[in-house]
C-alpha cells in the first residue's frame, strides 16, 4: 500500500514529515494524509516522490487507484547523474527498448519540455553521409 512504503521510505532516510514535504513543494499535513491513507498524491507528486527515494514510480505506485500508464507509455523511475554526466539506464528499460552495451542514444532537448533519449540505427546517420556540394538545377 502507498501510504506503507511512502512511510517507511521517509524514516529509512531519516526525514521528518516536514522535511519531506519541503523538498516536494507541499504541506506537512498532505504529507500526513498521504501517510495516513487520506488521500494520494496525483501523478507529477508521486513521481517527484520516487526521484526524492530514488526508487521507480512502478514500485511506489503500486496499487494506487487510477494511477495507470497507458499501454506503451513508462516511468522508469529517476536516475542520479556522475560528475563526468554518466548515467545508468534502467534495467527494465534496457529491455523494454532492447538496449545492449554498445548501442548509439541521440539525445534530444526542449528548453520547455524537457530532455529524451532515443535508441539511432546506423540507417539514420546515412543522411549525415550525403555530399556537401547542392547540385547545380538545369536550365
Amino acid at each position: 500500500m502507498f501510504s506503507e512504503k511512502l512511510q517507511k521510505l521517509r524514516k529509512s532516510r531519516g526525514y521528518s514529515q516536514e522535511t519531506l514535504a519541503e523538498k516536494l513543494g507541499v504541506s506537512r499535513q498532505t504529507v500526513a494524509k498521504w501517510e495516513a491513507g487520506d488521500s494520494q498524491p496525483d501523478l507529477s507528486l508521486a513521481s517527484a516522490i520516487a526521484g526524492v527515494f530514488g526508487v521507480s514510480l512502478d514500485s511506489l505506485t503500486d496499487n494506487i487507484p487510477g494511477h495507470c500508464t497507458p499501454t506503451g507509455k513508462y516511468a522508469f523511475g529517476a536516475v542520479k547523474m556522475g560528475e563526468r554526466g554518466q548515467i545508468v539506464i534502467p534495467k527494465k528499460c534496457r529491455e523494454v527498448f532492447g538496449l545492449e552495451p554498445g548501442d548509439m542514444l541521440m539525445i534530444l532537448g526542449d528548453v520547455d519540455r524537457g530532455i529524451a533519449m532515443m535508441k539511432v540505427t546506423p540507417e539514420m546517420f546515412r543522411v549525415f553521409d550525403a555530399p556537401d556540394e547542392i547540385p547545380e538545377e538545369e536550365s
